[in-house]
C-alpha cells in the first residue's frame, strides 16, 4: 500500500497522478481481451473485402469459369470413327485391272512395273508404251489414271504404290480399269512395307477425335 493512500481505500482504488490524489477504477482484464480480439476481427474482415473487390475487377471470376471449362473438355477427347471414312468401301487390289504404260525413254519400265504389281495382287491389264498424249510428257514420277467414278476407289488405292504420282481421270466408262502411266522421274514402285503400311491406313482409318457437347472442335 502507497504511503499517499489514505487508511481503509487499499484494494480496488488507488491514488494516482503527482499533483492531487484522484481515485479510479481498475480496468478489468476481460474488456481488454474482447477489445483486441473486435480490432482483429475489423482489420480481418476489411482484408477480405479488399481481396474480393480486386479479384471482382481484375476478373477472377471469368478464370474460373475457364478453368472449369478447361476441366470439363479434356485436350484428348474420346475417339470417335468419321462417319464418312467408316462409310467408305475400297476395292481389294484384286478387283483393279490397271494398265502399265511407260511414258519415257527407258525400255522395260512397263514389263517390271506390271510383273511387281501382280505380285502385289493387282490384276494386270495392257502393258507398254504410252499413247501419244502422254508419251515422253509426264515429268514427274507417273500418272494414275481413272474414270470420275474411281476417284474415291480405284485410283487412291493404286496410288498407294507409287507416291507422288498425280491422279487424273477421264471419260472412260467403268471404274476397274485404271493406268498406271510412268515418268521421267519414276525410280521404281513405293517399297512394299510402305506401301502396304500405306494401304492399310486407306482401307482401315483410324478414327478421329471428337469433342464433348460444349466443347470446341
Amino acid at each position: 500500500m502507497s504511503m499517499l493512500t489514505p487508511p481503509g481505500m487499499g484494494g480496488k482504488y488507488r491514488i494516482t497522478g503527482d499533483k492531487y490524489p484522484r481515485m479510479r477504477r481498475g480496468r478489468p482484464r476481460s474488456r481488454i481481451v474482447l477489445a483486441v480480439v473486435a480490432s482483429v476481427a475489423a482489420i480481418g474482415l476489411i482484408g477480405w473485402g479488399s481481396f474480393q473487390l480486386v479479384d471482382v475487377f481484375t476478373g477472377g471470376g471469368k478464370a474460373s469459369a475457364a478453368d472449369s471449362g478447361a476441366a470439363a473438355c479434356p485436350k484428348h477427347p474420346s475417339a470417335s470413327p468419321s462417319p464418312a471414312k467408316a462409310a467408305a468401301k475400297l476395292p481389294a487390289p484384286a478387283k483393279i485391272k490397271v494398265n502399265v504404260l511407260n511414258a519415257t525413254t527407258r525400255g522395260g519400265l512397263a514389263k517390271d512395273t506390271a510383273d511387281e504389281l501382280k505380285k502385289r495382287g493387282f490384276a494386270i491389264g495392257d502393258v507398254g508404251n504410252a499413247p501419244k498424249t502422254y508419251d515422253k510428257k509426264v515429268k514427274g514420277v507417273g500418272i494414275v489414271l481413272g474414270a470420275k467414278s474411281a476417284s474415291d476407289a480405284a485410283l487412291p488405292v493404286l496410288g498407294t504404290q507409287l507416291s507422288g504420282a498425280e491422279q487424273r481421270t477421264d471419260t472412260r466408262p467403268g471404274p476397274a480399269e485404271v493406268d498406271l502411266i510412268i515418268g521421267k522421274e519414276f525410280k521404281g514402285l513405293t517399297p512394299k512395307t510402305a506401301a502396304d503400311k500405306a494401304l492399310a491406313a486407306l482401307t482401315h482409318p483410324q478414327p478421329t477425335p471428337s469433342a464433348k457437347p460444349g466443347c470446341a472442335s
